[in-house]
């Protein structure tokens, strides 16, 4: 399974521990596309990203764009299904959220986001 999640670099405190890596082209095509509602602890990361579409969507997504070292150069919150285009040239990944995630946990433009493989408790 896919699973990571995202922490506040500076707090090291876990932001959504429910996250998705989207590395393969299927991945990053559907990403929450089948998704009728998302939890605040839920993430889809894609990396070597700038630029995502909100077409077909059925949720609001706050989308966070970090650039190579995590840290957040831009922000666009509760964006909503339909859109053709929404991007930050500045970024390399893109990480998408339930609308209200950043509000929540007080991302700001110069946040750090760690993305890190979760530990399975069984082991």
């Amino acid at each position: 399974m896919n699973a990571w999640l995202v922490r506040d670099a500076a707090t090291g405190r876990v932001l959504a521990s429910r996250v998705r890596r989207a590395d393969r082209w299927l991945e990053r095509t559907l990403g929450f596309l089948p998704r009728s509602a998302l939890g605040m602890d839920e993430g889809l990361w894609i990396p070597r990203c700038r630029a995502v579409h909100t077409l077909g969507m059925r949720v609001p997504l706050d989308v966070v764009f970090v650039d190579r070292d995590g840290r957040v150069v831009r922000i666009e919150a509760a964006v909503a299904a339909g859109r053709w285009h929404v991007g930050e040239p500045r970024a390399h990944a893109v990480v998408e959220f339930a609308a209200g995630f950043a509000a929540a946990n007080a991302l700001a433009v110069g946040s750090v986001l760690a993305l890190e493989p979760a530990v399975s408790a069984s082991r």
